[in-house]
């Protein structure tokens, strides 16, 4: 007579099989959806940045302030409390140079880090540049992944790398580059890989 059905090994060789390959895709898939959820945090705070240079050049007009003096006082209105710095790395593993390295690390009502540099004067129509860390000092704190930026303009916020190709934005935004075009790639609708 014919045996009809599994043996145990045979199902305990399928049931260690299952478990290997969960093993294996469920990181990918964890990191996919907190970058999803990160990216999606990123698009949202694109309207209180519209709104904060609204209030900048209402209250500059209206006082007659400098630049850099209002955009501080109005940015104090979104600040919670100070943070200890922490270290935030490129995507591709290595420390940003001086202008992507920030010191005075500020908490936001919604838990994101929020850190400024402001030139003394103009450079090229940039007045400064700006640091948001979407989910605060949780990790993993690199840019392209949890962490984007902005030129700060006397007129508008513009995202690292807005006037760069499409293409030249998606290079970067890989493993093997810095993720700071990533800020721009993302509102543009560049898919992460």
């Amino acid at each position: 007579m014919k045996k009809q059905g599994f043996t145990i090994i045979e199902v305990s060789i399928l049931f260690v099989i299952f478990l290997i390959v969960a093993f294996l895709v469920a990181p990918l898939s964890l990191d996919d959806t907190r970058l999803a959820k990160n990216i999606s945090r990123w698009k949202s705070v694109q309207g209180d940045f519209t709104n904060i240079f609204y209030t900048v050049n209402t209250d500059r007009n209206q006082n007659k302030t400098n630049f850099n003096q209002t955009f501080q006082k109005v940015l104090e209105n979104d600040i919670k409390n100070d943070v200890n710095p922490y270290r935030i790395n490129f995507m591709n593993g290595t420390y940003p140079n001086d202008t992507y390295r920030f010191k005075d690390f500020k908490n936001t009502y919604s838990n994101a880090t929020l850190s400024v540099k402001l030139f003394e004067s103009a450079q090229d129509e940039l007045r400064g540049v700006l640091m948001y860390d979407v989910n605060g000092k949780n990790g993993p704190n690199i840019w392209g992944k949890d962490v984007f930026g902005m030129n700060i303009y006397e007129d508008r916020f513009e995202p690292f790398c807005k006037s760069d190709s499409m293409s030249r934005q998606k290079q970067d935004c890989s493993k093997n580059g810095t993720g700071l075009c990533c800020s721009s790639y993302y509102l543009m609708g560049g898919n992460f890989d």
